[in-house]
């Protein structure tokens, strides 16, 4: 008999991500996958050429620790412009190897054990198994569908002395709402007298429809100087194979996160931010974002208006949420596999990102892909 190590887990309940479980399952039965929040179509030939010149001119050595200079300055005037917040590039940005990076490495480095971290549920699966690894306890607040709206009554008195971080996601993975200028005023006058750190995911920062703004936690004062913002250059280019995203935050936090950034990656690939820092001296390549997943928003749920599913159009991000409950009553991780198997289409159960794994009847679809994936999908939804 081998001899085995005995090993205590660290997270004995997490589980494989469902991500790559239907992932796997799409993939066994050839099935249409509008689960994993990816583009099926290719990104932008000029920023690929941008990567290639960058590699033939030698710039295949490691970045600073921080990022590219030029990537940096040119994050701080976009910032600046959009949301009229001076972030200095020289400390307050950090190029980082994707948004889940920039997330793990936040709550390392402010998280102590026994730290309490607010939690708005459902939420992306990544933010949770962050605050146990770091002996965190996990403060959840769950939101009602189908409006899935901030309680804040009950969010002030889930506040205690251990509240260390709360923690955000705008545009919102899985649901596709955004927080509007009011949630974000209630929530900056909450913290107000607080030592309360905000760890807002913005990843989704480019991408809002309907003629709404973004709005950042940079844009308000006093949560601009308690927050890190982490965001991705992955999805906003269609690019999520790269992982690569930035963080910012005022000096002090910075340079806490930087602490556990540089043993963590160090630093992310260089020619990529080159092309970058290239790529983005154009605005439109990221302002015209919002039209352009609109449309394909709006082609998607044209061409299921007729079927039994309900929804209320998404308001950013690459998700629409779909309602089940006048179809079936079964839970949704069984027909997603049932939808897989039986229909060849792949989605994700919400139920995945709620408390106690509590079953909306809702279904995540992505519809960053292109019209005939999302045809051929719709067809499928409307025969259900």
């Amino acid at each position: 008999m081998s001899f085995q190590v005995p090993i205590i887990s660290k997270l004995p309940q997490v589980k494989t991500t469902i991500f790559t479980t239907v992932g796997d399952l799409a993939r066994k039965h050839n099935a249409i996958d509008l689960s994993q929040g990816f583009p099926n179509f290719e990104a932008d030939p000029n920023l690929i050429n941008l990567v290639s010149q960058a590699m033939q001119k030698g710039h295949n050595q490691y970045a600073g620790m921080r990022g590219l200079p030029d990537l940096r300055q040119i994050l701080s005037d976009k910032i600046n412009q959009l949301h009229g917040r001076h972030y200095k590039p020289e400390t307050e940005i950090t190029i980082v190897a994707g948004a889940t990076q920039a997330i793990y490495t936040a709550i390392t480095a402010f998280v102590h054990p026994k730290d309490e971290v607010i939690v708005l549920k459902p939420a992306y699966d990544c933010y949770e198994p962050a605050i146990e690894l770091n002996g965190g306890i996990v403060v959840p607040i769950s939101l009602e569908a189908p409006t899935y709206q901030i309680d804040w009554e009950v969010f002030k008195e889930k506040i205690s002395s251990k509240t260390r971080m709360v923690i955000i996601n705008t545009p919102h993975n899985p649901i596709g709402k955004i927080f509007s200028k009011a949630d974000m005023l209630q929530l900056q006058e909450i913290l107000r007298n607080t030592n309360i750190i905000l760890l807002s995911d913005e990843v989704y920062e480019h991408i809002i429809f309907d003629g709404e703004t973004h709005q950042s936690a940079s844009r308000f004062s006093d949560l601009a100087q308690r927050s890190i913002i982490c965001s991705s250059f992955g999805k906003t280019f269609h690019v999520t194979g790269w992982k690569i995203g930035y963080c910012v935050a005022p000096e002090q936090l910075s340079s806490e996160f930087q602490k556990v950034h540089q043993f963590n990656v160090f630093c992310v690939p260089r020619p990529v931010q080159h092309a970058l820092a290239k790529y983005l001296e154009t605005q439109q390549h990221y302002l015209g974002l919002g039209s352009f997943y609109q449309e394909k928003r709006d082609f998607f749920l044209n061409a299921i208006k007729d079927s039994r599913f309900k929804f209320t159009p998404s308001q950013g991000s690459f998700f629409q949420i779909l309602d089940y409950s006048e179809i079936t009553n079964e839970p949704d991780d069984i027909l997603v596999k049932r939808l897989i198997v039986d229909h060849k289409l792949a989605s994700i159960p919400v139920s995945e990102f709620n408390l106690n794994r509590r079953n909306d009847h809702m279904l995540r679809f992505c519809f960053a892909k292109k019209e005939e994936t999302l045809t051929k999908a719709a067809e499928i939804l409307n025969q259900i």
